[in-house]
């Protein structure tokens, strides 16, 4: 009989766990038995009923929510959209009402720390406002941290369950107390990378013997036809292309680069930034560049829909984050030939090997300039990072192996 899987995420918009999460249903979803069959049966259920990525969903995995909207949760009417289901979605089930006193009590530790995490006091509320399921499964996923993983936890019958992190767990904000011991009830926990799994650690020491790592899974194949086709930049500049991917959000520390181009233009650079994302900064962003001087050499792009011709035409790729869990947007550079600048933080120093494919640097706009201006003014230094970066092997067998183990019933 098929083996029965379901994955659960907090959305489905554009972003690096995301688009993780796709590759790996990719290759699950091609798995054959000996007759020539699927040999999964893949469910997919997206906590907040959202995001632009369910149109990218491989064919025979069955997204079950109800009602969804294929609206980006980081565009002007997907945020509304958003905003909209969650005074619906907290109000379901009794929900708000079942965590007043656990909002209230994780706010006040927030307030204390002098940092306030909105989504992270909503998650457990919009898991206990989701929709459900009788279904009992061989495998449940959580594919991200927050609230997939306390539904997965609560909500869903499975015979083992998985929680994957993609991030540094205290710095992006989450504790024990807002956890409720939800990953008691994991089989397995899978941090993204070494980094991601020490800080884990910190947080969960106890879970040592059930962490291991699974690193994310991209196609170098496929990203390189897909960084072939027509796209990319479209304006005439004739200098030097630097670009970043992400979200446009405090995490990627955009006010340092903005700050980096500015002393750059100081100095002379032929250079423009573009930045490839969406998110909720973009105002905020868009004020800094102007006071920085920077309209029409600092360009916020928007999300795009295949970004990998802008790797393949770019100069330079600069990552200066404030932290990371394993960043996709370096490995989609380094697999399409760029040198990489980035910021001396977890997750980042994971993946840039410091002289030989790239640049560290503190997380400072005189270091990340001084980082770029070096590459610039070395052509030769800037090819020589180029080629060793796309040199690199990236496999995923091991790792997808390891997960559907646990669908087996066998051992890791």
């Amino acid at each position: 009989m098929k083996k029965e899987l379901l994955f659960v995420i907090n959305t489905l918009s554009r972003a690096g766990a995301e688009t993780a999460l796709l590759e790996l249903l990719r290759i699950i979803a091609g798995i054959k038995d000996s007759n020539g069959n699927n040999k999964y049966n893949i469910d997919i259920y997206v906590l907040m009923g959202q995001g632009e990525l369910a149109g990218k969903l491989p064919e025979g995995v069955n997204l079950l929510n109800k009602k969804y909207s294929h609206f980006s949760v980081l565009s002007n009417k997907g945020r509304h959209y958003m905003y909209r289901r969650i005074a619906r979605q907290v109000f379901k089930n009794g929900a708000v009402f079942k965590n007043f006193f656990y909002i209230i009590s994780n706010f006040a530790d927030m307030a204390r720390s002098h940092h306030i995490w909105p989504d992270k006091l909503l998650w457990r509320v919009l898991s206990d406002g989701a929709e459900f399921t009788e279904k009992e499964y061989d495998l449940a996923v959580s594919y991200i941290e927050g609230g997939s993983a306390y539904y997965t936890a609560e909500h869903v019958k499975a015979k083992k369950k998985a929680a994957f992190i993609h991030i540094d767990y205290k710095k992006a904000g989450y504790t024990r107390k807002l956890d409720k011991g939800c990953y008691d009830k994991f089989d397995m926990v899978f941090p993204i990378s070494d980094e991601v799994k020490g800080q884990f650690l910190k947080v969960y020491p106890e879970y040592k013997d059930k962490t291991k790592v699974f690193h994310n899974i991209i196609n170098q194949k496929r990203l390189r036809k897909l960084a072939k086709e027509p796209g990319g930049f479209n304006d005439s500049f004739d200098g030097i292309r630097l670009l970043t991917v992400g979200r446009l959000t405090y995490q990627k520390a955009y006010p340092i680069a903005i700050e980096a181009m500015k002393l750059l233009k100081e100095e002379g650079y032929n250079v423009r930034w573009y930045v490839l994302g969406e998110g909720p900064e973009r105002q905020v962003l868009e004020q800094c560049i102007s006071e920085a001087g920077l309209n029409g050499d600092f360009i916020l792009c928007g999300a795009v829909d295949n970004p990998y011709p802008y790797y393949r035409q770019a100069g330079l790729y600069v990552h200066a984050t404030r932290f990371e869990g394993k960043s996709i947007a370096i490995q989609e550079a380094q697999t399409l030939g760029c040198a990489v600048v980035a910021s001396d933080s977890s997750g980042n120093r994971e993946q840039v090997e410091n002289g030989v494919d790239g640049i560290l640097c503190s997380l400072n706009a005189v270091s990340v300039k001084n980082a770029i201006a070096g590459l610039l003014d070395n052509p030769a230094k800037r090819q020589e990072f180029g080629k060793k970066a796309a040199a690199k092997k990236i496999t995923y067998e091991n790792e997808t192996r390891m997960l559907l183990a646990l669908a087996e019933e066998q051992g890791i």
